[in-house]
């Protein structure tokens, strides 16, 4: 008999029947996950992991920074360095606090803004010098007219290159952190940071290779070039950059505040940010062709009315951030999450700051540690109110997105582990800045004259009565979320939501909290 016969004839494996009963037997008898002869391949997982994307980011800034360090250090000299990198870093300072500023209401994460920043002093500095020099080069070339394609170049190449490049920054936290980017002001911030980075770098180049010409003519003083340099750039117009860019920041925060269905407005309003980015750019830098005072009549007429309308419609922005909190926070005071005093103080940033100081000195307490927590207790409470309070308003005008239900459960939860610390001393802060004239008479001290939350700095407190009298008298109806102030059930959650139940496996949301008894938490139609 042959061999083919042979293995013809011998019996096959039995393939496992996958049966109800048999489930368990078969997925028993899988071996210890060391003794595994075949491992899942972990495709794509590496990109997935929030930390390689960090570090990838951060490799790939260096990498940029290392590259134009060097190209700017080869052109201006390493003294023409040094003396352009400290006359450059001047205004920095100045304009990150003015836009940190214009984002106390509702703060960004540092990240965001250290990230804006490094791109545009690194990656956008970087593309702008190749491509810039490569344009002009090739021009130069093609025509035959170097003076001509100077001129082409600073007035056509650099505006489109350089504005792009710091336009990505801002389509990049617009795309991959939109949870941050929620407004006109955001865009604002992030693309002023941005183009805050290119202009420090661009300075240093400027100032160095100035410095390098007085040092080659042997001129000093008021009448030097590196002076006159430091007049233009830094003195006279250190917002240039800034406020180009703003625009496309303009464009994509009235993009994010849109509704979700306007996608073609969601695109051509940051495409006609960049234009007017590049526009008002092009106009800068071809102000020579106008003469030997163009510069200053395009600096009197256009560039300071320029900046005078988009720092007014950065306040006002600002301040509608503020009457948002007044107008979509009540809701919630009246489910019982928040006293009526505090939507009161938290629309009112010298309320917001006294919260903080009490907070952190009331009584002076000798644990600065203690008083230090307290005190960020206050600012979480603050931002997570703010941002509750936009998240609202984006429901109204559809563009919350469908998750508003659960991000709505999330920011009321945060609320709720620090309510015991933030609302005596928003309250208080109401009162003594003249936000609420309810009652004639200061209110009494919070926190029952002690400090609040003594057991641990960073421990707040679970859903509870306040620590000590109210500071207010007892017509206030929602001191102590609870059926005895309510009449009924009280707010959704009130002492039955501890923040150990937010675990893997939360019980179900409770009637009245979206359509029913309490209407007041339904997401707005």
């Amino acid at each position: 008999m042959s061999d083919g016969s042979v293995q013809h004839q011998q019996p096959q494996p039995a393939v496992p029947v996958l049966e109800e009963r048999r489930l368990g037997e078969i997925l028993g008898a899988v071996p210890e996950r060391g003794q595994w002869r075949y491992r899942p391949r972990r495709v794509g997982m590496v990109w997935r992991s929030k930390a390689f994307r960090a570090g990838a980011v951060i490799v790939v800034l260096a990498l940029c920074g290392l590259v134009i360090l060097s190209l700017v250090r080869e052109q201006t000299g390493s003294e023409g360095f040094l003396v352009g990198l400290g006359l450059a870093v001047l205004p920095v300072p100045l304009l990150m606090a003015a836009f940190r500023w214009l984002d106390r209401v509702e703060p960004g994460p540092w990240r965001n803004l250290l990230f804006s920043f490094a791109w545009g002093a690194c990656a956008a500095a970087l593309v702008a010098i190749i491509a810039n020099s490569f344009a002009t080069r090739w021009i130069a070339t093609a025509t035959a007219d170097p003076a001509g394609a100077d001129t082409l170049g600073a007035t056509v190449i650099a505006p489109i290159v350089e504005e792009s490049a710091k336009a990505a920054a801002v389509l990049l936290i617009f795309l991959f952190r939109r949870r941050e980017f929620s407004g006109i002001v955001d865009g604002i911030v992030v693309a002023g940071f941005t183009a805050t980075g290119f202009a420090f770098t661009e300075n240093i180049l400027y100032l160095g290779n100035a410095f390098g010409e007085d040092q080659q003519l042997g001129v000093t003083g008021l009448g030097s070039m590196t002076a006159g340099t430091f007049f233009v750039r830094i003195v006279m117009s250190p917002f240039a950059h800034p406020l180009f860019t703003v625009l496309t920041g303009i464009g994509f925060g009235f993009a994010a505040v849109g509704a979700r269905r306007h996608r073609v407005r969601r695109i051509l309003l940051p495409a006609l940010g960049l234009l007017l980015a590049m526009g008002m750019h092009a106009l800068w830098n071809g102000s020579s062709a106008f003469g030997p005072y163009g510069f200053y009549v395009v600096y009197g007429i256009f560039m300071v009315p320029a900046f005078g309308l988009v720092t007014w419609l950065a306040v006002f922005t600002r301040r509608r951030e503020l009457r948002t909190l007044s107008a979509e926070l009540p809701a919630y005071a009246a489910a019982g999450w928040l006293t009526p005093a505090e939507p009161l103080a938290l629309s009112s940033m010298r309320a917001r700051g006294m919260a903080r100081d009490l907070a952190r000195h009331w009584h002076g307490h000798p644990d600065r540690a203690r008083g230090r927590a307290a005190a960020r207790a206050v600012a979480e409470y603050e931002s997570f109110a703010t941002s509750l309070a936009g998240l609202r308003r984006r429901a109204r005008l559809d563009s919350a997105g469908p998750d508003f239900a659960g991000r709505e459960r999330e920011l009321l939860h945060h609320l709720w582990q620090r309510r015991e610390i933030a609302g005596p001393a928003l309250t208080y802060a109401a009162h003594a800045t003249g936000r609420l004239h309810t009652h004639p008479r200061r209110p009494a001290a919070p926190y029952g004259g002690q400090f609040p939350q003594q057991q641990h700095p960073h421990a707040y407190a679970s859903p509870g009565p306040y620590p000590g009298p109210y500071p207010y008298p007892e017509p206030y109806p929602y001191a102590t979320p609870g059926p005895q102030r309510y009449g009924h059930a009280g707010p959704p959650y009130a002492g039955q939501f501890p923040p150990q139940q937010y675990g893997p496996a939360p019980h179900a949301t409770p009637p009245q909290q979206y359509g029913g008894a309490n209407p007041y938490l339904r997401p707005p139609q």
